[in-house]
């Protein structure tokens, strides 16, 4: 699990450590928030281009091979990023890197999960992994008082790299475990119109979530936080994700249901923290933003556990469908966020967080319903 962790970690590391250090990066390379959410698209939408195809290619070749590589890409994408990056085009150009490893790293290590957890551990063995999105921002919240602001932001990209050696190192080709082989390579349980729909809510909810990662450092130096308190309150709301995803995927041990009505719920909790966001007041960012994390961005691990739940035959390859949704949602939305905070400002980019949240739920309600049973399959 600590490599597990360690890899999806740095596989969209480059990405929310640009979101987090955005107001460093705007400042030397002379770019707006528009700016940086395009750099951030490009990086997701290549991401949902390859992530089906990376998918299939995961329960073909085995999830460790796949895994060491998206750890050795995104290491070479961040000293790339550390030594390159001299303006907005060369940052977008260098980014691209982390798409590949973040579409490489997450159907891997589903796969991975599946082949070596005991089936009544998983939910916490996933709540454990989707930790890594969060872990990212935490790392990139921290890094602006204890890196940015004293070495310099180009560091924080060194000590990411390290991090993903570290995990390619520590990984270990897994012993026959309860689920050593998918019985059919790459097939898929559910229906690819009933994964589109599912894939669709997720892709909303994260077009929402996106912007926490990328754009609340600088919505709270907005409204007059230090950019080393934003930074810190920025971590601590990717703590709180944390602890949200391990309880919840512990509790879903327990119970052999269905998570999609819950991940349903919690978008809507997320939906509604945006919408108190959008006020931009200090107070209510910092509550929204409680609601928002724990809520709006809370529940992947338990929607990819009901995922592999439902498609045993494939994990990686209905993931990687998906997980398509996802890119897209997390590309999209930190351009979105970013052009509305530019020209119209803060409060109508939260709302619409707010909004897209909402819609996801209901898009999950929806595609829950054509989810077929283990039974009748």
């Amino acid at each position: 699990m600590l490599a597990t962790v360690l890899i999806a970690t740095t596989g969209v590391l480059p990405t929310f450590l640009a979101g987090a250090i955005g107001v460093q990066l705007r400042r030397e390379l002379g770019f707006g928030e528009s700016g940086l959410g395009l750099a951030i698209a490009c990086a997701f939408l290549l991401a949902a281009a390859l992530s089906a195809l990376f998918g299939r290619l995961a329960e073909r070749f085995g999830p460790v091979r796949s895994m060491r590589l998206a750890a050795t890409t995104s290491a070479v994408t961040m000293i790339a990023v550390a030594i390159g990056a001299r303006s907005l085009a060369s940052l977008t150009v260098l980014l691209v890197g982390s798409g590949i490893a973040n579409a490489m790293s997450q159907p891997a290590t589903n796969l991975y999960i599946m082949r070596v957890i005991p089936e009544h551990r998983r939910g916490l063995a996933f709540a454990i992994k989707q930790s890594a999105i969060p872990a990212a921002t935490l790392l990139g919240g921290l890094a602006v008082p204890t890196v940015v602001l004293t070495l310099g932001w180009r560091w924080a990209y060194v000590f990411g790299a390290l991090l993903a050696v570290i995990g390619a190192f520590v990984l270990d080709e897994p012993a026959d475990g309860p689920a050593a082989a998918t019985s059919v390579i790459g097939r898929r349980d559910q229906a690819i119109s009933t994964l589109a729909v599912l894939g669709a809510g997720v892709g909303l909810g994260a077009l929402a979530a996106a912007s926490l990662g990328s754009f609340s450092t600088s919505s709270l130096a907005e409204v007059g936080l230090s950019e080393g308190a934003a930074g810190l309150l920025a971590a601590s709301g990717s703590a709180l994700v944390i602890g949200v995803r391990l309880v919840a995927g512990h509790r879903s041990d327990q119970s052999t249901r269905s998570q999609f009505p819950v991940v349903a719920i919690m978008l809507v909790v997320g939906a509604i923290g945006f919408a108190v966001m959008s006020t931009m007041r200090s107070v209510t960012l910092i509550a929204g933003g409680a609601l928002a994390f724990a809520g709006g961005w809370g529940w992947p691990g338990l929607f990819n556990l009901s995922i592999a739940r439902a498609n045993p035959n494939g994990p990686a390859a209905a993931s990687g469908v998906t997980q398509t949704g996802t890119y897209i949602g997390a590309g999209l939305g930190p351009l979105l966020f970013g052009t509305l905070a530019e020209q119209v400002g803060y409060r109508a980019a939260y709302f619409s967080a707010s909004v897209a949240a909402f819609a996801g739920a209901i898009s999950i309600v929806i595609g829950r319903r054509g989810v077929v049973p283990a039974v009748a399959r």
